[in-house]
């Protein structure tokens, strides 16, 4: 592929060597083109083996650094679906400032493949993983947050980095009622569970899954299991964790041992505590943030990779929370709890 120089300030033309490969860029009846056009307010247009692109600077060079990323996945033999066209285009939005060129980007590699980032938080967060004995990643739900701690615990671990894998949950939500379910232990807790597994299963063929459990290799327990324990050259989660407590958080933390990494995500919107009880993830985050070896990862509705309409509702559930903090702010009578005085 090669750059054709504009011939204004608002438009750039691409061109591109293999018209097969075009096509797949394109998508069925020029679906991927028209999504570009959408996300990003660009004309596009192609003729023969060119691109041209229309537009306002800032969305023109987004909209070529998307279909740069893109023809870069079909050349080393990678799909590209609606899925893909949207994390391109996260990722060169006009209003993010990506630390990395897109070609750079991080990747974890397991023996199923490679896995990318799918927005720039997923990026700054897969570089902690790579670099920090403990990260906290923190944002709302469909960001990505477990699935790509469990990614860099499997190839960590089938690198030979660390020799298990271990995740956790707090089984909030149980209570009590927990003794009441049916079956065994682990019948009462695999519920509460179920997400882990299912990131293990996309990373690790079934058979092998089943094998590592059996072994001792990879162990998914609640965080009630942890207490007491010293966990060492082991790669460790703790899902959920807004639902820890403060009390719980700390004995988690203290399992650590040599050569161990940890990995605490949550989303502090969604804490299902009793009222009045403080979240250990808040706490931790007030206590430990800025100290060596420790990152934090915080991700927001723009890195949300689920439905496009997943992103939207998070953002609106913000806003409202924005607007009700602002409204009860002005509602303060002057002097109270601002350190001023009446």
């Amino acid at each position: 592929m090669t750059h054709i120089a504009p011939a204004a300030a608002r438009t750039l033309t691409l061109q591109f060597a293999d018209n097969h490969l075009l096509q797949m860029l394109l998508g069925d009846h020029d679906r991927h083109l028209a999504r570009v056009e959408q996300a990003l307010g660009v004309r596009v247009s192609c003729r023969g083996n060119r691109v041209a692109i229309a537009g306002e600077r800032g969305p023109v060079e987004a909209a070529a650094a998307t279909f740069t990323a893109l023809w870069q996945r079909l050349e080393r033999g990678e799909g590209v679906g609606a899925a893909e066209v949207d994390a391109a285009l996260r990722l060169s939005e006009p209003e993010t400032d990506p630390r990395l060129p897109l070609s750079d980007l991080p990747a974890i590699r397991t023996r199923r493949g490679a896995v990318g980032p799918r927005s720039s938080g997923q990026a700054v967060y897969m570089e902690a993983l790579s670099r920090a004995e403990m990260v906290f990643g923190v944002g709302p739900a469909g960001t990505g947050k477990t699935y790509l701690a469990v990614a860099q615990a499997v190839a960590m671990l089938q690198a030979g980095r660390v020799d298990r894998i271990v995740l956790s949950r707090p089984a909030v939500e149980a209570g009590e009622r927990l003794g009441f379910l049916p079956g065994d232990m682990k019948d009462k807790v695999d519920p509460y569970l179920r997400p882990l597994y299912d990131a293990l299963h996309d990373m690790l063929p079934a058979d092998q899954v089943l094998k590592r459990l059996a072994s001792g290799e990879i162990e998914v327990a609640p965080l009630a299991f942890m207490r007491g324990r010293t966990l060492a050259h082991a790669f460790v989660i703790l899902d959920e964790a807004q639902n820890t407590s403060p009390v719980q958080m700390k004995m988690f933390l203290t399992r650590m041992g040599e050569g161990t990494r940890m990995v605490i995500t949550g989303d502090l919107t969604q804490i299902d505590l009793a009222p009045g009880q403080r979240s250990g993830l808040a706490d931790a985050l007030e206590t430990l943030e800025g100290l060596a070896g420790i990152a934090v990862v915080r991700f927001g509705a723009r890195d949300v990779v689920r439905h496009p309409l997943v992103g939207r509702i998070v953002e609106a559930y913000d806003q409202r929370a924005a607007a009700r903090r602002e409204h009860e702010r002005d509602a303060r009578p002057r002097g109270a709890n601002d350190g001023t005085s009446a």
